[in-house]
C-alpha cells in the first residue's frame, strides 16, 4: 500500500516511544522501529511497522528520526558517528535547556536538523486531544515534521532557541509537581483524622480547579513587576496564618516540610516591607543575583 505521508523511524520503545510509534500508526505513516531489547517492537510490527537491526538501518529508513530514550546522552551513544545529513532529528527526550543546547550543536556536526521537544502528556495521552508537545529549534525541521508531529498531539513550537522547549517542559513539571506536593499534604491531613480519601477528593478538585485562574492574574503582575496589583489576599495576612497549617499538621501527626519552605519565604518577604503585596512577589527571593 502506497502513501503520501511521511515516513518516520522511531528509536527507543519503552510506554512512551511506543505509544508515539503507534500513534504514527493509527495515522498511516510508514513506521520504522529499533530498540536495544527487540522484542519489544513484536506488537508494533504486528501493526505494520517495520523492525530495524540497529539504528543505523533505523536512521537510513526515514528523512524523520524521532528519538525517545532515557536521557540525551543515550542518544547520542544510539546515533554513534552516523551521518544525520538529509535527516530531520526530534529529539523527545526529557533533559534540561542546556542539555538541549549543547546536543543541538552535536547533531548539527552531524548533519541533521534538529528540533528539541517536550512531551507534555502520559503514554495513554498520545495521540488524543489531552495531548500536547512543545517544540524548539529549527523552524524548517518543525515544518517538514509537523504532518508526523500532529499525530502525537497539539504541536506547539516555541521559536528557535532550542532549549525553550526543554525549559517550557520543565517550568510546567515544576508546577505539576508542587500541587501534587500540595495534595499529598491535603490527603495526609485527613487521612490522618480516618476520612476517606475518595470522600475528600471531590472537594480537594473543586478548590483546586476554581483556583486555576490564578496564574493568569499572578502573569500580569510578574510581566509588570507590580506585585502590588489586584491584590485579593495580601501577603502580610497570608503569612501571618500560614503557621495555622504547621500546627494542624503538628495536631494530626503530619511531617509539615513539603510546604515549608514556602511559609519561610512568604515571612522573609513580609518582614522584607513586602506584606501589602500578593504572593507573588516571592519571585524575587527564587532569582539568583546572578540572573537579576
Amino acid at each position: 500500500m502506497t502513501t503520501d505521508k511521511p515516513s518516520v523511524t522511531v528509536l527507543g520503545l519503552g510506554a512512551m516511544g511506543t505509544a508515539l510509534a503507534g500513534a504514527l500508526l493509527s495515522a498511516g505513516h510508514p513506521v520504522t522501529v529499533w530498540n536495544r531489547t527487540a522484542a519489544k517492537a513484536d506488537a508494533l510490527v504486528e501493526r505494520g511497522a517495520a523492525r530495524a537491526a540497529s539504528p543505523a538501518e533505523a536512521v537510513a529508513a526515514s528523512q524523520i528520526v524521532v528519538a525517545c530514550l532515557l536521557d540525551y546522552d543515550s542518544v547520542r551513544e544510539v546515533l554513534g558517528t552516523e551521518s544525520l545529513r538529509g535527516r530531520t532529528l526530534v529529539n523527545l527526550t526529557n533533559g534540561t535547556p542546556g542539555q538541549a543546547r549543547r546536543f543541538a550543536e552535536w547533531a548539527a556536526c552531524q548533519g541533521a536538523d534538529y528540533l528539541d521537544g517536550g512531551i507534555m502528556a502520559v503514554p495513554p495521552m498520545i495521540g488524543t486531544p489531552a495531548a500536547f508537545v512543545l517544540y524548539s529549534g529549527s523552524a524548517g525541521a518543525f515544518d517538514r515534521a509537523r504532518p508526523a508531529l500532529d499525530t502525537f498531539g497539539e504541536s506547539i513550537f516555541l521559536g528557535e532557541a532550542v532549549g525553550r522547549a526543554a525549559l517550557t517542559d520543565i517550568a510546567l513539571l515544576t508546577g505539576m509537581y508542587g500541587m501534587i506536593a500540595g495534595s499529598l499534604q491535603a490527603f495526609a491531613l485527613v487521612t490522618a483524622d480516618g476520612v476517606p480519601a475518595t470522600d475528600f477528593a471531590p472537594l480537594l478538585t473543586r478548590w483546586l480547579q476554581a483556583m486555576s485562574g490564578w496564574a493568569d492574574g499572578a502573569a500580569k503582575q510578574l510581566d509588570s513587576g507590580d506585585y502590588a496589583t489586584g491584590v485579593v489576599s495580601n501577603l502580610g495576612m497570608q503569612a501571618a496564618s500560614f503557621d495555622n497549617l504547621h500546627r494542624t499538621a503538628d495536631e494530626q501527626g503530619v511531617h509539615s516540610g513539603l510546604f515549608a519552605p514556602l511559609g519561610r519565604l512568604m515571612q522573609q518577604r513580609a518582614a522584607d516591607g513586602h506584606g501589602h503585596e500578593d504572593l507573588t512577589g516571592i519571585i524575587e527571593l527564587l532569582r539568583k543575583d546572578d540572573n537579576a
